[in-house]
């Protein structure tokens, strides 16, 4: 019983920190682009970068409309529930700001998958790595939401429980 805490801290220690140091020594490559021959683009080249430019503004769309919507919602329901002076003010507002955490980090989703569609077609080196930087990065930003939403959830049972036995109590 003991190791399941011990090995869950060290992942929850051991992954952050290698996501930090991938994305140091990604941004501490040298990425000058070589000079040399310019390169040759054919026809369906040109046009899947085309096709694959519109899908990834697609998905960045995507993102926006998501994101933008959680926050018009979340603010409607803070403004309600401020106007409202309810006594669950507290869990009220960390429900909403967990309903936003889920969606920024569905937001994030959308918008690496935009950078990878963007990359897809014959990426250079420069690309590739400005990719793994730009992944690493969300991923990271990732991690840390969705850690912060299992936190925030966590707190939220035992106030939720406590919240139901003394409404039984009052009833009861």
């Amino acid at each position: 019983m003991k190791r399941e805490p011990l090995r869950e801290s060290l992942i929850n220690l051991i992954l952050p920190l290698t996501l930090i140091l991938g994305l140091v020594a990604l941004l501490s490559l040298n990425t000058e682009q070589v000079a040399g021959e310019p390169q040759v683009i054919s026809p369906l080249e040109e046009w899947l970068r085309v096709i694959v430019g519109y899908l990834a503004a697609g998905a960045e769309i995507a993102a926006a409309i998501v994101i933008g919507g959680a926050v018009v919602r979340g603010i409607t329901l803070y403004l309600r529930l401020f106007f409202a002076r309810s006594s669950l003010h507290f869990d009220s507002t960390e429900g909403i700001r967990l309903q936003l955490g889920r969606v920024l980090a569905l937001g994030l989703e959308f918008t690496v998958a935009s950078d990878i569609l963007r990359t897809a077609v014959a990426p250079s080196r420069q690309d590739i790595l400005s990719l793994g930087e730009i992944v690493l990065l969300r991923t990271l930003l990732n991690y840390f939401l969705e850690r912060e939403i299992q936190q925030g959830e966590q707190r939220r049972i035992p106030q939720q429980q406590s919240d139901r036995s003394e409404m039984n109590r009052r009833i009861g």
